[in-house]
């Protein structure tokens, strides 16, 4: 009986330190925290119905939440608006563009996910701009997702074409100087510990 009892005890013991492990918050879904340096919001416009023009905003910011169906809350500051030109740059923060002054940044906030296939996933949220918000549906790809020992990454791509006049911004399309439909192409790269 003593026999019995001592090999009964461990392995009660061990079993009641194993119903009493919890869950970390990684386990739970802790938010992924978009990387800025390894992250791009790139845009392309047509001008002057001769060539595509490409910019760029450097400054992202937001999280993203879950690993098998994904939440997004990213903003992007206007005033890292990136052409490589400074005076381009800045006739694009102006009142005839983004007005960065008043509206200081872009947000899209995801309200549905649904996976698709392998790795990819319609997105549905709502986009602002130029303090205008619209509902946006997207095709999302996730690029990959590792473990390292620096914590885990995960990273998503999209690409989608928006009219600049449903956001109040018209400048140059009667002219022909600049198309009213723009390609955007944003690349996430996010990470937890």
């Amino acid at each position: 009986m003593l026999i019995i009892k001592l090999l009964i005890t461990p392995v009660l013991i061990g079993i009641g330190m194993f119903s009493t492990i919890q869950e970390t918050p990684a386990d739970v879904g802790e938010a992924f925290q978009v990387d800025a340096v390894h992250s791009a919001a790139i845009f392309r416009v047509h001008h002057r119905g001769a060539g595509m023009f490409y910019g760029r905003f450097n400054d992202i910011a937001g999280t993203i939440t879950g690993d098998e169906n994904p939440a997004f809350d990213i903003s992007i500051d206007i005033n890292s608006v990136d052409t490589n030109n400074e005076k381009l740059d800045a006739h694009l923060k102006s009142p005839d563009f983004f007005n960065a002054v008043e509206f200081e940044e872009m947000t899209f906030k995801s309200s549905a996910t649904k996976k698709v296939g392998d790795d990819k996933y319609e997105v549905t949220g709502d986009i602002t701009i130029h303090g205008v918000t619209k509902p946006l549906t997207v095709m999302m790809s996730k690029t990959g997702q590792v473990k390292g020992r620096r914590g885990e990454l995960i990273g998503f791509e999209m690409e989608f074409q928006i009219f600049r006049t449903d956001y109040g911004m018209s400048y140059g399309i009667e002219s022909g100087a600049l198309s009213n439909d723009i390609k955007v192409i944003v690349a996430l790269e996010a990470g937890r510990k």
